[in-house]
């Protein structure tokens, strides 16, 4: 019999549905049956994409002994990380202080007051490398809580006051300036991996933020360094196996140091936030593969993780069926030589396993190989090469393809909803610019409550109970205003100063500016969570400060940028220490060294040729950072500061503020030559 789960929307409790184990939802509910029954909690935490949790379910979650025990003695509840952030934050920060680790499954042992006082991650079926069985780890839990009950007490108090005391006040330092930004381009040059670009040993996940913040940094001040450091790294992502050479698209981090092997899952937000990256390093350096890389990344999200509604998935799967009925990771992605003659033929086969470095031993398991580009691109025929890939990606086209996570997770569709805008206005796109669109119209239709209060997530066109966190205002508020800019709608902007009303209502504290991950009326958990390092995806707090001070250089609205300054005390703080850890607030402290660059472009209608050029001309000239506001001649809607006049002419004309361009192209140097103001 399906357990409570099947009542959820979130693809990943669904997956769990089915289980022996008597799973609860997060719910008052579920605590209310720990203290009824008298017994403490189990509470595991994954994602639908994790491989390690799928491994965790199979081994233990769907073992009918093994949910005996856990009926038995424990209340069981299930938490998709990606719909509670919140509740994966808290205890996620009590993992880690506790073993000086975390991932995903979290496994975490509570009182029936939701007080932690057990943790750990995966554990295996039997004893394994040092770990305890889990059923071990049950048993022991079990008769702490039996027979030692008060010392069980004391732990989960101490615990609970020691994240009490965690609270982070750097909102009300000053903000960067070059001393700290310099101070973390130099920590970033000590970390920076020569050889093999990137940061750090294995395993390697992509630094999109950093890479942001080093292209931010040498618009700013032409530091040579940072460009190199951007651009190395970016190669060696492209030509690496973390990134899909047929298909598009990156895999979530790499396992070794080369870029290599990936860990395959697909995430959304790492898509997002490289396609951005990769058309921003075009746009800075005119590199060809940077902009094929844009280009296929967002070709891939829209293709593969697009919705019926018009949203974007979440992720999709390392696992897929192999052919044989057996799930393994990378069975979608991995080729051997026999795989590809028999696609290919001998011939086209040879240029193939050169070409994408397919081997007989193979870079993976078991005589695979992980495609990757480890020859100059040059050196092959272009048109052979094509053919290849094209009919390879048919080819795994019939392969069965791995899950996909279809939950629309708002913070994640709203760094899509920029990635698309930009890098479809930047390549002459508006099919990419249409794409965002439609995200940020199902965002507004079905997140967004009468009281402009976000939802966090939808599925299937149905809005999901979870309110939206910090990150879901920022990230939304920021693809909002990248549509602004891009197709001159000011409608765009008018949501996006909703929602930053209500990050500076209910997320910042008035008295230091420090920003909080969950709102002010949220659900209380056992602490208010807060965390202003940048992880997988921008912090929540560094997102807001991003997104308040674009708004605010649009707008001129003093309160938006004042608490952007305060936020970026932060940075000030972290980012000459761990700059790898807080990348986007680097990021948005250079465009705040920067000052406000702004253009506006005023012509007979957007779609009119000489204005779009004239468009994306001003895209294309202005550093990462910058504000670039479009409208018809005499519309209300243009999104500029209210003390400039616009002007008016034919078949264009514009206004701009402290803006200075070099790019040497002619349409640049039409848009330099009518400079007002």
């Amino acid at each position: 019999m399906p357990n409570r789960l099947a009542q959820e929307t979130s693809p990943y409790l669904l997956q769990h549905a089915d289980n022996p184990v008597d799973w609860w939802p997060w719910s008052g509910e579920a605590f209310e049956e720990a203290r009824k029954s008298g017994k403490p909690v189990l509470l595991s935490v994954g994602y639908s994409s994790c491989h390690w949790c799928h491994v965790m379910a199979h081994e233990s979650f769907e073992d009918q002994e093994t949910a005996d025990y856990l009926n038995a003695h424990f209340v069981n509840i299930k938490v998709d990380r990606e719909e509670r952030p919140d509740v994966d934050a808290v205890y996620m920060e009590a993992v880690q202080a506790a073993t000086g680790q975390g991932g995903w499954p979290m496994t975490v042992f509570l009182t029936p007051d939701a007080e932690p006082f057990y943790f750990g991650t995966y554990f295996p079926p039997a004893p394994r490398h040092g770990m305890p069985s889990f059923r071990q780890v049950l048993e022991g839990v079990r008769g702490a809580w039996t027979d030692r009950r008060d010392e069980v007490a004391e732990v989960a108090e101490k615990i609970v006051r020691d994240l009490a005391g965690r609270e982070i006040s750097y909102g009300d330092a000053q903000a960067p300036g070059e001393e700290e930004l310099a101070g973390a381009l130099l920590g970033l040059t000590r970390e920076y991996d020569p050889q093999r670009g990137g940061f750090g040993g294995a395993p390697k996940f992509p630094p999109s933020m950093v890479v942001e913040f080093l292209l931010r940094h040498h618009a700013r001040t032409g530091a040579e360094g940072a460009l190199q450091m951007a651009t190395d790294t970016c190669e060696r992502m492209a030509r690496g196996g973390i990134y899909d050479q047929l298909g598009g698209g990156f895999a979530r981090y790499s396992v070794d140091r080369e870029w290599v092997v990936p860990h395959f899952e697909k995430m959304l937000y790492d898509n997002a936030l490289l396609c951005r990256v990769y058309a921003h390093l075009w746009r800075a350096t005119g590199s060809e593969l940077a902009r094929r890389v844009a280009l296929e990344t967002a070709d891939f999200m829209v293709r593969e993780l697009r919705t019926n509604e018009g949203g974007f998935a979440s992720a999709l799967d390392a696992d897929s069926d192999d052919g044989t009925g057996r799930h393994v990771e990378g069975a979608y992605y991995a080729w051997t030589p026999a795989q590809l003659s028999e696609v290919l033929g001998v011939e086209d086969a040879e240029l193939a396993a050169q070409y994408f470095g397919v081997t007989d031993e193979g870079t993976f398991e078991e005589g695979a190989s992980v495609l990757q580009l480890s020859q100059d691109e040059g050196v092959f025929e272009a048109e052979k090469v094509e053919s290849v890939k094209r009919r390879l990606f048919a080819a795994r086209e019939a392969r069965p393809a791995p899950g996909r996570d279809d939950k629309v997770v708002a913070a994640w569709n709203g760094l899509a909803i920029a990635a698309l805008a930009e890098t479809g206005a930047y390549f002459d796109r508006p099919d990419l610019v249409e794409a965002a669109v439609a995200a940020a119209d199902l965002l507004v239709r079905l997140h967004l409550d009468e009281q402009a209060r976000l939802a966090r997530t939808s599925k299937d066109g149905h809005v999901g109970a979870n309110a939206g966190v910090l990150e879901d205002y920022a990230d939304v508020a920021e693809g909002f205003l990248a549509l602004t800019s891009v197709t001159g709608e000011g409608v765009w902007l008018e949501f996006a100063g909703f929602l930053l009303d209500h990050v500076l209502a209910r997320f910042v504290d008035a008295e230091s500016g420090a920003l909080f991950d969950t709102a002010s009326d949220a659900e209380q958990l056992i602490r208010r969570p807060q965390d202003p390092t940048d992880n997988a995806v921008p912090s929540g707090w560094t997102a807001a400060a991003g997104a308040l001070l674009s708004y605010a250089a649009q707008t001129g609205a003093e309160p938006h940028r004042a608490a952007a300054e305060r936020a970026l005390g932060v940075v000030k703080a972290l980012g000459p220490r761990v700059p790898r850890f807080i990348g986007w607030g680097l990021a948005v402290a250079e465009a705040l060294l920067d000052g406000p660059r702004e253009v506006a472009v005023v012509g007979p209608a957007l779609d009119d040729p000489a204005t779009r050029a004239l468009h994306r001309a001003a895209l294309l000239a202005t550093a990462p950072g910058a504000v670039v506001a479009a409208g018809v001649v005499g519309s209300d809607e243009l999104p500029l500061l209210a003390d400039r006049p616009l002007v008016g002419g034919e078949p264009a004309a514009y206004v701009c503020r402290n803006f200075t361009c070099d790019a040497p192209t002619t349409e640049v140097e039409r848009l330099r030559s009518s400079l007002n103001g």
